[in-house]
């Protein structure tokens, strides 16, 4: 064994000494370290149950806010652009009035088109299921006009049985929508506040705050705020450009209702993964029993053109700075969004785990750059 041999089984049995020698208490580094990191893991744990029991008790109050933020993250920079020739609250005004106006139009557009194709649609989706129970009937395992039959009987059975409990739901449901109501107003009024003093009501928050923590905290918020204003202007033009391909798509094969098809797809965008999918499905379905198989076959070959269209070019130009998250992430927080609040969870499960990403990222480099000598 030559010297540098030697020298090299020295240090490897000086750091294994290191390892296992125990400390003051008689406790090993190789387990010490890990349950400092454990004990530290389990209040983290603890801090965001507290937290998420917190927003759950108040989830009326945290929507509105989520969405006086997605509203202020939208129309910002359109108020600041006519806040360089006009006073900034007309500004706002006019920023919020165009963006009700749009709302609005597309509402009443979709409202319109709805009304207009949905005698036809029914009339087509009957022929549709008849021509799937001629398929399902020609299939090597068929299905009987008997078997059909008693499904349907069973399910009037059980709406007859289940008429009060319906009927309770239906009221509950209708509570759920002046919720839904009150916080709209809510959002609308915050966003006003946050669109034309937004900046004016952070600078007084870090006024409050000491000089030494004031740094961490600007750089936290502003790596927060540009996370989640570029995420919420990113996914509403992919959004937006998803919706008009597939409306535009379906327009043109013929298939009914194939604006509101477009706002479902434009909706289902928000929700990561899925919403798209799950909006896409549905024109699968409309286009079949509208046009037949045929027609259903190239709405999926559109689906898959525009899925490329978004994964490959849109998210990679729009989203690519503003999510640094992994798809296996986003497909976790996803699920984990929706199991904790539903679709609401579904929707505001990555914006809120790209800014916690983001601040963790800027608050490291800071203290990186803060200790580094020179």
């Amino acid at each position: 064994m030559n010297s540098d041999d030697a020298g090299a089984s020295a240090d490897a049995g000086r750091l294994t000494a290191r390892e296992t020698a125990p400390s003051g208490d008689g406790v090993p580094r190789w387990l010490r370290v890990p349950a400092g990191y454990a004990w530290r893991l389990l209040i983290l744990a603890a801090a965001v149950v507290v937290v998420a029991k917190a927003v759950q008790g108040l989830e009326l109050v945290a929507v509105a806010l989520f969405l006086a933020l997605v509203i202020s993250a939208i129309l910002r920079p359109l108020v600041g652009v006519l806040d360089r020739v006009m006073p900034r609250p007309l500004a706002a005004a006019l920023g919020f009035i165009a963006g009700i106006g749009v709302l609005g139009g597309l509402g009443t557009f979709v409202g319109m088109s709805v009304a207009g194709q949905a005698r036809v649609l029914s009339a087509e989706f009957i022929d549709g299921i008849d021509e799937l129970n001629a398929m399902l009937a020609r299939a090597p395992s068929p299905i009987s006009d008997l078997d059909l039959t008693k499904a349907g009987q069973s399910l009037a059975t059980w709406l007859e049985h289940n008429q009060q409990t319906i009927i309770t739901e239906a009221v509950a449901r209708a509570g759920e929508v002046a919720e839904v109501v009150t916080a709209l107003i809510l959002a609308i009024f915050c966003a006003v506040f946050f669109v034309t003093s937004g900046g004016a009501m952070w600078r007084w928050f870090l006024a409050q705050l000491s000089p030494g923590a004031r740094r961490r905290w600007r750089i936290a918020g502003e790596s927060a705020w540009h996370t989640f204003s570029g995420y919420t202007r990113g996914i509403v033009i992919v959004a937006a450009t998803n919706g008009l391909f597939a409306g535009l798509g379906l327009a043109i094969l013929g298939v009914p209702l194939a604006a509101p098809i477009g706002v479902l797809v434009f909706l289902g965008t928000f929700v990561p993964l899925i919403g798209a999918a799950v909006a896409m499905i549905v024109a699968v379905v409309v286009a079949l029993a509208a046009k037949g198989v045929v027609i259903a076959l190239v709405v999926i070959a559109m689906i898959a053109v525009i899925g490329q269209i978004e994964g490959h070019l849109l998210q990679p130009m729009i989203m690519a700075r503003q999510v640094s998250l992994h798809p296996v992430v986003v497909a976790v927080v996803v699920v984990a969004g929706t199991l904790l609040s539903g679709i609401l969870g579904a929707v505001a499960a990555v914006p809120i785990v790209s800014v916690m990403w983001a601040v963790f990222s800027h608050l490291r480099q800071d203290a990186r750059a803060t200790a580094a000598p020179g």
